[in-house]
């Protein structure tokens, strides 16, 4: 795996394990209402981590030469909850986060 590659497998874990964290917050927030600090923080985080993720995207896109449909997939992976952690994997799987030929 590239470094670019590394990145993209990074950003993806973050940005799926502050996805989780602002669920179980949203859960203590709104369905036990017993703390919105979940939320709070997790929500900033969130924030971050889902920017960090399409910037690093549209990185290893560039670097690693991904096809447009692997690009547009990565991108909307991070809107539903817990997505890009599965799509980091199966890219790897099929060595999109491998040093493609020229």
């Amino acid at each position: 795996m590239t470094a670019a590659g590394k990145l993209f497998a990074a950003a993806a874990l973050i940005e799926g394990v502050t996805w989780a964290g602002l669920l179980i917050g949203m859960l203590l927030k709104y369905g036990t209402g017993t703390t919105e600090l979940g939320v709070w923080l997790f929500g900033r985080l969130h924030g971050l981590a889902f920017l960090f993720y399409v910037v690093v995207t549209l990185f290893a896109w560039v670097k690693l030469r991904w096809p447009l449909w692997a690009v547009l997939l990565a991108l909307l992976a991070a809107v539903p909850p817990l997505v890009t952690v599965p799509l980091e994997m199966w890219f790897r799987r099929i060595g999109l986060l491998s040093e493609r030929p020229r």
